[in-house]
């Protein structure tokens, strides 16, 4: 499912395409929606082209092409404003928003389970410079029973921006399967040296274990394979739009 943000964002980019032959400037997206600033243009773009909506065509400005279609989209012809673009029907909308990212294991997740299961929230992950891991059980986050694998889970608040190419930002809340192995190239939570966490890619090299960002203003961090330890998957997030 998208958010409604998202479903507007969506119809908007491809009328402006169906209008013009080009895509709408991020200026024009962030007036079209009536938000502040460009970052949460940038970060509904993000979402939607990790679930597979659109994709960024490279070395052209402003070019993003939209490569499917929610089935319920309904777009009223002659329309002038992004206001009215409106889901053909709300009955399943949810009081959260909710991205299913697939990041790096595309395993498809049935939603047809509107049940909500509550997750203990450990507390803030560095998403960024690794900081130490907080354990506070006593809070918990809802998620849709749909986004759980098997196996055990808890959640986690992102700080810090390193991850943001792969649509993860600061203030999201990740939903991590706890598991102590990880396959090459999935986002994962990193103990590294036994005190301290992170949130990065993993990539197994000959002897050595390096933690990507995704974010070209960071460094990869390669360690020995006995500094790092995996403490889970992510499978997911939960996002809030202000």
């Amino acid at each position: 499912m998208l958010t409604r943000k998202q479903y507007q964002l969506l119809v908007f980019i491809h009328e402006k395409i169906k209008q013009t032959g080009f895509s709408p400037s991020f200026d024009e997206m962030k007036n079209a929606l009536g938000l502040k600033s460009k970052s949460g243009i940038h970060r509904l773009v993000s979402g939607l082209e990790e679930r597979g909506f659109i994709r960024r065509l490279a070395h052209k400005a402003r070019a993003l092409e939209v490569i499917r279609l929610p089935d319920n989209m309904s777009i009223p012809e002659n329309s002038a404003t992004v206001s009215d673009f409106e889901p053909a029907s709300s009955a399943n909308e949810t009081a959260y928003n909710v991205v299913q990212g697939q990041f790096g294991q595309p395993k498809p997740v049935p939603e047809t389970d509107a049940s909500v299961i509550q997750i203990p929230l450990y507390g803030r992950i560095a998403a960024g410079t690794p900081i130490e891991a907080l354990r506070d059980q006593s809070r918990h986050v809802d998620f849709p029973a749909s986004m759980l694998r098997s196996g055990e889970h808890y959640a986690l608040e992102v700080d810090g921006d390193s991850m943001i190419e792969a649509g993860i930002f600061d203030g999201d809340t990740v939903l991590i399967k706890r598991t102590e192995t990880a396959e090459n190239g999935s986002i994962v939570v990193a103990l590294v040296d036994g005190g301290e966490v992170t949130l990065k890619r993993l990539r197994k090299k000959a002897g050595s274990v390096a933690l990507e960002p995704a974010n070209k203003n960071y460094d990869t961090q390669v360690f020995g394979p006995d500094r790092v330890n995996v403490q889970g998957v992510l499978v997911g997030l939960v996002r809030s739009y202000q």
